[in-house]
């Protein structure tokens, strides 16, 4: 049974300044709090059905959530991936989640720009807990083009534009930077690199931006 402090707790990881102050997440469902391993500082599950439904996330809650402890990647962690994604202004939490996983299967490191809170419940459940398996560090726009040229990659651009397209499975460089932007928006960072465009038919205006990732590190990871 949850002590009141515990549920003050809990309610504050609602917030992503409370995550930020306290170095906690909050975890939902079974195969996420798995996977959080050894992060997970306790689990609790639904004495009570209506406060259950008041400290969880998700509009019909699985009967286990957690409290973990958010990980703190080294940059030997991060620079250990042959592939470092860097998402630049990705705000949807479900497909900074999907991200994750993918980082997860095709051994990639992240890096957010301006994007979705990876540690909010959100993330975290779509990440299905790769969030505590994928090195990744959240780093300001205004830090960003120093500390991606500081690595000394081939910097990598994912983009819609036709132009200057190079197929990843083409090039045998590693370690590489892969730069993607929002659906919507597309990179806004000025940071030069190769381009690379993934072909579709016209009639499908964009792609989204984690089937994009999902097709360029397939085909880098095969090679």
């Amino acid at each position: 049974m949850l002590t009141r402090s515990q549920e003050k707790m809990i309610r504050a990881l609602h917030r992503k300044k409370d995550r930020l102050e306290t170095g906690l997440c909050l975890v939902e469902g079974k195969k996420v709090i798995e996977a959080a391993g050894m992060a997970v500082e306790f689990t609790f599950t639904p004495t009570d059905t209506e406060l259950f439904s008041e400290l969880v996330t998700t509009d019909s809650p699985q009967q286990l959530a957690a409290v973990a402890r958010v990980p703190r990647w080294s940059d030997e962690a991060l620079l250990e991936r042959p592939v470092l994604v860097v998402l630049d202004g990705v705000q949807d939490p479900g497909n900074v989640g999907t991200i994750l996983r993918l980082c997860l299967g095709f051994d990639a490191g992240l890096i957010l720009v301006e994007s979705a809170d990876p540690t909010s419940p959100k993330v975290v459940r779509a990440s299905v807990g790769a969030i505590f398996q994928v090195p990744w560090r959240a780093i300001s726009r205004a830090e960003a083009p120093d500390w991606i040229h500081s690595l000394n990659r081939t910097i990598y651009r994912l983009e819609a534009r036709p132009e200057a397209s190079v197929l990843l499975y083409e090039t045998n460089q590693d370690p590489i930077v892969l730069i993607a932007g929002s659906e919507g928006n597309g990179i806004q960072l000025d940071i030069p690199g190769q381009s690379i465009v993934i072909n579709h038919n016209e009639a499908l205006e964009s792609l989204n931006v984690a089937t994009a990732l999902a097709i360029a590190l397939h085909s880098k990871y095969r090679n």
